[in-house]
């Protein structure tokens, strides 16, 4: 099962994109808080696709409180001197807009 359920502010105002197949995205970054023992946060990028993404990109904006569903996907790319890096992130099924 590949299942992710998180509850943050975003860090900044979502960004709206066109895929190289015409697809419409919105990009997300998500500050998830920690523990209440440990400090700080744990910062996630969320995507959302089609008219569920078209929602985020229009109604939300920096500091609002969400909480998304969704699905793990890892990124995988070579940086300029050739190292593979990846970075774990979110495609969401659904985003519920709290506060």
């Amino acid at each position: 099962m590949n299942a992710v359920q998180l509850i943050g502010r975003l860090t900044a105002d979502p960004e709206a994109k066109e895929a190289q197949s015409g697809r419409r995205l919105t990009k997300m970054r998500l500050a998830v808080p920690r523990r209440e023992k440990e400090a700080g946060a744990v910062f996630v990028d969320v995507v959302a696709w089609g008219p569920l993404g078209e929602a985020c990109a229009r109604h939300l904006t920096r500091g609002r409180e969400v909480a998304v569903a969704g699905r793990l996907e890892v990124d995988e790319w070579l940086d300029s001197e050739g190292k593979r890096r990846t970075r774990p992130g979110v495609v969401a099924d659904q985003v519920e807009f709290l506060r």
